[in-house]
């Protein structure tokens, strides 16, 4: 399958008064023609940091990529210009960001932001621009897009806003689609409407997708694989069958344990990650997630851990995958949330008991 883009080792940085802010620590994943990877972690994981770096949209200063490759179609876009960057950015790669009311602009009708990129990218003349303007607010779903098109963000609702988000996103026919946390400021309804929407355009449109989130549960039926973040770094990386119904990292058991779900007894207490991400100005010795990790052992707090590879498609980033480490097995929470995705998703998996 044709990769179209290359992250490797991509460190990126802050400067702040109190210190360099590492925000980004050696990060490297790959993404092909038509697949959606789905990025997750805590907020300050260091996903959006990532994304909005791929786009060359972080503000330099403060920010710096102090090391590291993005090669998209087999091109490095680290050492790129703003201005050779305007001719990839909404073009080749475009970005549907979290706030739609935030980023669209106000005092701009709809279609006008949509036609912008048309008129640029395309060379589109007004009309046809506005013409095809309609099209993708009819492709997104907005109802009665000839005259939606001649109105204002104001005038539309949080959920078609984030259609015209992607309706601008799409308008020249990007090869590569990032969405930074699109559906977080919606009701679970229009979420799930816009996902649907997602996998739609995606199937039609064969355009590769960088969904960034902090929810597991959103990504169980829209990526093809998932990387979990943790500190600036991804922790393990596989199929979304294989993060889900195998996952091997400790924290990846925290957020699959952490994920709500309809079947709680009402008198269980959620369940929760123990402590607070690290403060990256000062990244921990050993394995960042040492000190909330239960499992952790003693080399963890001495030796930052190898990537093991557990499959063609499955990474983990742990000292309990080395050969020598104790026999750990996921926690009962765990166990459960599989039984209860399996049942849900698929044909149900065989979970080891503790004895």
């Amino acid at each position: 399958m044709e990769k179209i883009l290359e992250v490797k080792d991509l460190e990126v940085s802050f400067q702040t008064y109190g210190g360099s802010v590492k925000a980004v620590r050696g990060v490297s994943f790959d993404l092909h023609k038509g697949e959606t990877l789905a990025i997750v972690g805590e907020s300050g994981s260091g996903k959006s940091v990532t994304s909005q770096t791929i786009m060359k949209l972080i503000p330099m200063p403060p920010g710096q990529i102090t090391g590291g490759k993005i090669l998209f179609n087999g091109d490095d876009i680290v050492p790129k210009t703003d201005k050779e960057m305007e001719k990839i950015r909404g073009k080749e790669i475009s970005m549907i960001f979290q706030d739609p009311m935030t980023s669209l602009n106000p005092t701009m009708k709809i279609g006008y932001q949509i036609m912008e990129g048309l008129i640029k990218h395309q060379n589109m003349s007004k009309q046809a621009a506005k013409q095809r303007a309609v099209e993708l607010l009819s492709l997104v779903g907005i109802p009665m897009p000839e005259k939606r098109v001649n109105q204002y963000p104001h005038e539309f609702s949080g959920g078609m806003r984030q259609r015209a988000m992607i309706a601008i996103a799409l308008a020249a026919n990007p090869k590569l689609l990032i969405a930074d946390e699109p559906t977080t400021a919606l009701d679970v309804t229009i979420q799930a409407q816009i996902l649907e929407l997602m996998k739609d355009l995606q199937s039609k449109m064969d355009t590769s997708i960088i969904f960034i989130t902090h929810d597991l549960g959103v990504v169980a039926n829209v990526a093809d694989r998932v990387a979990v973040m943790y500190a600036g770094q991804i922790v393990e990386m596989g199929t979304v069958d294989e993060i889900f119904y195998d996952p091997r990292h400790p924290y990846t058991w925290g957020l699959l344990a952490s994920m709500p779900s309809v079947d709680n007894d009402d008198n269980q207490d959620l369940a929760a990650i123990p402590g607070t991400p690290p403060d990256l100005t000062n990244p921990p010795k050993g394995d960042a997630f040492a000190a909330r990790n239960k499992y952790a052992l003693a080399i963890d707090f001495e030796e930052e851990p190898p990537m093991y590879q557990i499959s063609e498609t499955h990474f983990a980033k742990t000292w309990l995958l080395h050969p020598d480490a104790p026999q750990v097995e996921p926690p009962d929470a765990v166990k459960k949330r599989i039984r209860q995705l399996s049942s849900t998703f698929k044909t149900p998996v065989l979970v080891k008991e503790d004895k």
